[in-house]
């Protein structure tokens, strides 16, 4: 059975394991934001109309999302060292070929290239974490929680710091330096995946590929988020929102019938049907769902209705991830040595909801002190111990040949979790603003007040969205530290691993 790491490297270079994959996850987090906020200026260079502009973020999410899977399952397969690094090269080289755009077709096709390539390094990264720090107890289970307390702050830290450096790249430099910017972050990923990772020609998974179930799910994850992303453009009750989504959705049912018949399925239903990671995947998704969408909505409200340039709208939000990194990596893993996922879960959950609450309480008057800067701090609180328990339970105890598609799994349910949610709550502001506009008499400020009763419609939609997620969480998960359960139970009856996802058989756990 082949390894990513030399057994006597993990140990002394894992740490250096982790800036590996951190830098990696960086950059991919980078690029689901960093561009929302250059996208007026790339319209004044590359002359596109406004029913077009949208299909720069979606053309990155569409091939992201539909591939994640099937990537997963690469990577057990060839190795994930080697689809990290392949990943690595072909996402640099299509960041400087969309940097270099000419026309806008030409840079919607190098963000669809780039998603691909996203596919294919998402999971393998986290794979690798895993496998890097399998867990256990003792020692063990804390260098695992805060090396997926530190992955998972980069990532979702990421995404609001996108903003930021978008704002400032555009502003003093220009916008095709949004994309140059991954070259920097790919160059010494590369190097150190190099030196770090001992290269496999093949990967833990020896069997043949379920090509069927990755036409299927791929298909599926497409129809479903193109469906979604059309909703903004031409509404739920189009022909073309409607066939999509009924495609995606009867592929994705085929998708399920196959997994159960075939003998080497693309995702083996081991994976999910456990309660502890069945409760992370689901965590991850409504978690994922309600912050992209406030993110997304109060960086439409802080500039157009505020008026902040873009570099004050990225430093508005800086809290946010300052607050995650330090909850994750300092408070997080010392709260799930503790009380376990069915505690930390829902109260991550609840304070994502307290501040939704916060922030519906928004007006036209600048008050960022009284409401915005209060709720972006409870809200990196409650992600800083919501995202990195819910990764953590989410890939613990899988097989080892299994940890690519779990891990890749992950980064599917957030994904597509965020793009159908701000679909949804486009729509919700959309009505919620032609209600008010429609019951209200025109005044000079009556279009400034459509769009925040709007915003606060949707944020405390995403407060409900949050308190659901708590009452799903502390149902589904089981009582106690899943790691103590995973390193001394058998799994007998469900052909589950009794080690760590990454423990080799024999392996003494703690």
């Amino acid at each position: 059975m082949s390894t990513d790491t030399p057994p006597a490297a993990r140990a002394e270079y894992r740490w250096w394991i982790l800036v590996t994959v951190a830098l990696a996850q960086l950059m991919i987090a980078l690029d689901t934001t960093v561009m929302n906020i250059a996208l007026p200026s790339v319209q004044r260079d590359l002359h596109y109309t406004d029913a077009d502009r949208e299909w720069i973020i979606t053309a990155y999410s569409l091939a992201f999302g539909s591939l994640l899977l099937l990537s997963g399952r690469l990577a057990d397969r060839f190795g994930r060292r080697n689809i990290f690094v392949i990943g690595l090269i072909g996402f640099a080289i299509a960041s400087g070929i969309g940097g270099a755009s000419t026309s806008f077709g030409m840079l919607v096709a190098s963000r669809a290239v780039q998603g691909a390539f996203a596919a294919l390094l998402a999971p393998a990264a986290l794979s690798l974490l895993g496998t890097t720090f399998p867990g256990g107890t003792g020692q063990a289970s804390r260098d695992r929680g805060r090396a997926f307390g530190v992955f998972a702050s980069v990532g979702i830290a990421g995404t609001a710091v996108g903003l930021l450096v978008g704002g400032a790249i555009t502003e003093y430099l220009s916008w095709r330096w949004t994309m140059y910017i991954n070259i920097a972050f790919a160059i010494p990923a590369i190097i150190g995946a190099i030196l770090l990772f001992r290269l496999s020609a093949r990967g833990d998974n020896r069997d043949r590929i379920d090509f069927a179930g990755a036409v299927l799910v791929s298909g599926g994850l497409f129809g479903v988020v193109f469906g979604v992303s059309n909703v903004p453009n031409d509404g739920w009750g189009s022909p073309v929102t409607i066939t999509f989504l009924a495609a995606g959705a009867v592929l994705l049912i085929a998708f399920v019938v196959v997994e159960r018949r075939v003998v080497a399925p693309l995702l083996p239903l081991r994976v999910v049907l456990d309660r502890t990671r069945g409760a992370g995947f689901i965590g991850m998704f409504l978690g994922a769902s309600a912050m992209l969408s406030a993110v997304f909505f109060m960086a439409y409200y802080v500039q157009t209705v505020l008026g902040y340039s873009a570099v004050r709208s990225g430093v508005a939000f800086l809290p946010l991830p300052i607050t995650l990194v330090f909850v994750a990596a300092v408070i997080g893993p010392r709260l799930n040595r503790r009380v376990g996922p069915r505690i930390v879960v829902p109260i991550g959950m609840l304070l994502g909801a307290t501040a939704m609450l916060l922030f519906s309480q928004i007006t036209t008057a600048d008050d960022y002190v009284g409401h915005l800067l209060p709720g972006l701090i409870i809200l990196g609180a409650g992600l800083g111990i919501l995202f990195p328990t819910n990764v953590n339970s989410a890939t613990l105890g899988v097989r080892r040949e299994d940890a690519g598609v779990a891990s890749a799994l992950v980064n599917t349910v957030q994904q597509v979790g965020g793009t159908i949610a701000v679909a949804v709550f486009n729509t919700v502001a959309t009505t919620a603003a032609t209600n008010y506009l429609t019951s209200h008499v025109p005044s000079p400020g009556v279009i400034a007040d459509a769009a925040v009763h709007s915003y606060s419609i949707v944020f405390t939609s995403a407060a409900v969205l949050y308190v659901v997620g708590a009452v799903l969480t502390a149902t589904i998960n089981r009582s106690g530290l899943p790691s103590a359960r995973f390193a001394t139970t058998s799994g007998a009856g469900n052909g589950e691993s009794s080690l760590p996802v990454g423990a080799e058989p024999g392996t003494i756990v703690g």
